[in-house]
C-alpha cells in the first residue's frame, strides 16, 4: 500500500510534465467576459474533461445558462472513504492593458523572480495554477490506485463574470454535487513560507440611495440659500453615517455581529500585521475605522459601510452655477457572522429618511447582498487540514479572514448545506487581474503536495 511519502515522491518526479500540462491550459484565452472568446471557454471546459478522464474521472462537460460547467466523478477504493467536492474555475479575466505585458499573456513563460522561478500568463495564479495543484495531486493518487476519498471535481467557466449560471445548476444537480466537504484554492498564503487557510468571509450588501429636492435644477443665484438643496443633505447624512470612534452610527447595525474567539484573536495578533506596511503601499499612514479594534479584526472580522461613490449637479470642466435637483450615492456594507443583508438595509434606509428635512424625497435601490460565511474553528475538516498543512511547510497554517467575499461559498452553503475549506497557494505580489499575473513554481509544486497530504488526512 502507498504511503503519503511515495505520493509525494511521485509528484516532485514528475514536475516537468506538471508543468507543461499547466502551460497547455494556460494556453488557452479563455475570457468569460469577452464574447468573442466564448469558443476558447469551450475549448478549456474541453481540456479539463479530457484532463480528468486522464485522471480515471468520469468526466463531462454540462450546459448552464452561460459558459458551461465541467463535472467529473471518481471513486476512492474504501467505500467508506469522504466525499468532497473540488472546486476551481477556468475562465480568466481580460488582459488590458496589453502593452503592460512582458509577454503576449497567453504564451507562458517561466521567469526568473527574487524568490526563485515564477509562472507568467493570464490565470497563473487565478485560477488555472491554483486548480491544477489539486489535479497534479490526483495524478500521483493514480500511479497508486487512485485518491483516498471519493473526489467530485466542479470547475465553472463564469467566475470572473459573478458566476450567474452557477446557483441554478447547483440547485438543479445538488444531490449529484452534495459532499461531506467542499474544497476551494482560490485563496492565498499568509505569507511566502507560511500556509493559510481562510475561516471567514465577510459577507456583503449593496445599497444605492437618490434624493430628490426641486421640480428641475435650479439658478444658484435666484433660489440658493432658500432652496434646499440635495447635496448638502445627502452629504450630511453621509457624513453621520459613522460615530467619533468610528463605529457605524446605523441604529441596530450591530445586531448579529459576534466577538471573535480567544483562540482566534491570539492567533492574529501573534501574525504580527505591519498595518503601516499595509498602509503605506497604498500611500497611506494612519489606520481609520472602529479606533478599539486590531487591524486585523477591522479587515477580517468586524462589519463596515463604505460609501463608494457620489454623483451630483454639475461634474464637468469648469463652473455652473447650478443648484442640482438631484443627488445620489452608493453604498456597500461589508457583513460579518449573522447579520442579515436585508435587515441592514431596512435600518440604512430607515436612518436615511429620518434625517429628511422638508421638500426632499429619497428613492432606494438594492443591488442585493449574501451572507458572511464562517467555518468553526472545531470543524474536523479544518483541523485535519492544518496539521496537513504544517507537515508541509514546517510551521502551523494561518486560520485567516478575508475582508472580501467568494460567492461560490455562500452558493455551498445555501444551495448544499455544505461548508467549504477554503486553501489556496497565492501570493499577495501574484499580480491577480493585472498585466504580467504570475503564480511561484513553488506555489504550485508545494501546492500540489499540499493538497496530497490533505486528502490523505481527511481520509484517514
Amino acid at each position: 500500500m502507498a504511503t503519503i511519502d511515495d505520493i509525494l515522491s511521485a509528484i516532485d518526479s514528475g514536475q516537468k510534465a506538471a508543468l507543461d500540462r499547466l502551460f497547455a491550459f494556460l494556453s488557452i484565452p479563455s475570457i468569460s467576459a469577452v464574447p468573442a472568446h466564448f469558443p476558447d471557454c469551450e475549448r478549456a471546459a474541453d481540456w479539463l474533461v479530457t484532463e480528468l478522464a486522464d485522471l480515471g474521472f468520469e468526466a463531462t462537460k454540462r450546459p448552464s445558462a452561460g459558459r458551461p460547467m465541467v463535472v467529473g466523478h471518481i471513486k476512492a477504493a474504501r467505500r467508506e472513504a469522504p466525499n468532497v467536492l473540488f472546486y476551481g474555475h477556468y475562465d480568466v479575466q481580460p488582459v488590458d492593458p496589453l502593452n503592460l505585458w512582458r509577454n503576449p499573456p497567453f504564451d507562458p513563460k517561466l521567469e526568473a523572480g527574487a524568490q526563485g522561478e515564477q509562472i507568467v500568463a493570464r490565470g497563473a495564479c487565478d485560477d488555472k495554477g491554483q486548480l491544477m495543484t489539486f489535479l497534479e495531486a490526483c495524478r500521483a493518487f493514480k500511479q497508486f490506485g487512485g485518491p483516498p476519498c471519493h473526489v467530485t471535481a466542479l470547475f465553472e467557466g463564469e467566475e470572473e463574470t459573478g458566476s450567474p449560471s452557477l446557483p441554478a445548476f447547483l440547485a438543479e444537480n445538488a444531490k449529484e454535487l452534495k459532499a461531506d466537504i467542499a474544497l476551494v484554492c482560490d485563496t492565498g498564503m499568509w505569507d511566502r513560507s507560511t500556509p493559510a487557510i481562510t475561516i471567514a468571509l465577510r459577507g456583503i450588501g449593496s445599497e444605492e440611495v437618490v434624493l430628490t429636492g426641486a421640480n428641475r435644477d435650479l439658478h444658484s443665484g435666484l433660489y440658493g440659500g432658500l432652496a434646499v438643496n440635495p447635496i448638502h443633505v445627502l452629504s450630511r447624512i453621509l457624513g453621520e453615517l459613522h460615530d467619533d470612534t468610528g463605529a457605524v452610527a446605523i441604529p441596530n447595525f450591530y445586531d448579529g455581529v459576534e466577538e471573535l474567539p480567544q483562540e482566534i484573536a491570539d492567533q492574529w495578533h501573534e501574525l504580527n500585521f505591519d498595518a503601516a506596511a499595509f498602509l503605506g503601499e497604498v500611500g497611506l499612514t494612519t489606520p481609520a475605522g472602529e479606533r478599539d479594534r486590531s487591524p486585523l479584526e477591522i479587515l477580517w472580522s468586524r462589519p463596515t459601510c463604505e460609501v463608494n461613490g457620489i454623483v451630483g449637479g454639475y461634474t464637468g470642466e469648469g463652473t455652473k452655477t447650478v443648484l442640482p435637483a438631484k443627488a445620489s450615492a452608493k453604498i456597500t456594507f461589508r457583513l460579518v457572522s449573522k447579520q442579515n443583508p436585508e435587515r441592514v438595509a431596512q435600518a440604512f434606509r430607515a436612518f436615511v429618511t429620518s434625517r429628511l428635512p422638508p421638500d426632499v424625497k429619497a428613492e432606494f435601490i438594492g443591488h442585493g447582498g449574501s451572507p458572511a460565511i464562517s467555518l468553526p474553528i472545531k470543524n474536523q475538516a479544518l483541523r485535519l487540514a492544518r496539521r496537513a498543512l504544517e507537515a508541509e511547510w514546517g510551521k502551523p497554517a494561518a486560520l485567516i479572514g478575508s475582508g472580501g467575499s467568494i460567492p461560490i461559498v455562500g452558493s455551498f452553503k445555501r444551495e448544499l448545506s455544505m461548508d467549504s475549506l477554503l486553501v489556496g497557494f497565492a501570493l499577495d505580489d501574484d499580480r491577480v487581474h493585472s498585466p504580467n499575473e504570475k503564480y511561484e513554481r513553488a506555489s504550485f509544486h508545494k501546492g500540489a503536495r499540499s493538497w496530497a497530504r490533505i486528502l490523505a488526512a481527511l481520509a484517514a
